[in-house]
């Protein structure tokens, strides 16, 4: 293989998984509906008072290199109201969040040897600054008689 089809293959696949972190997935667990605007998709954090029909689970994630708690959360939730909209759903049941795994580290190395008469030596330092992701879920519903939106259960936008 050339170099220059390994760096091809390379790229790929660093962009393939870079999207895939990005991505938000859902099971339908009832009939989907056509799409809306996500701007019409409410957030409840407690069931609403009129009942609820299911559409699906929904699961995503913030942004690889999204820095600040509450803009992992927006993320998150921004997120979880587009991929409910796709579904036709105008409501998500809030469940719950999850930090991810890694975020910063630092690693050093060293090494050396003799090869021919000579010698060599090497060391290197590896600093991670990306942060940890945020994982949230919840449930894409359609509520048929929204309550108005100061009672969704979400809380006020400055």
């Amino acid at each position: 293989m050339s170099l220059v089809s390994l760096q091809r293959v390379c790229v790929a696949v660093a962009l393939t998984l870079l999207l895939a972190a990005c991505a938000s997935s859902h099971v339908l667990t009832g009939r989907a509906r056509p799409p809306i605007d996500p701007a019409q998709v409410r957030v409840y954090f407690a069931p609403p008072p009129n009942g609820y029909e299911e559409i699906a689970i929904l699961e995503t994630a913030s942004g690889a290199f999204t820095y600040g708690e509450q803009n992992k959360m927006d993320s998150v939730i921004g997120k979880l109201r587009a991929e409910a909209a796709k579904l036709g759903a105008n409501g998500v049941l809030f469940q719950g969040t999850d930090e991810g795994y890694g975020g910063g580290g630092v690693s050093v190395g060293a090494g050396g040897g003799r090869f021919g008469g000579r010698s060599f030596s090497g060391g290197s330092v590896g600093v991670d600054i990306s942060p940890r992701q945020k994982f949230g879920r919840g449930l894409a519903v359609y509520v048929a008689n929204p309550p108005p939106m100061e009672s969704s259960g979400a809380p006020p936008r400055p």
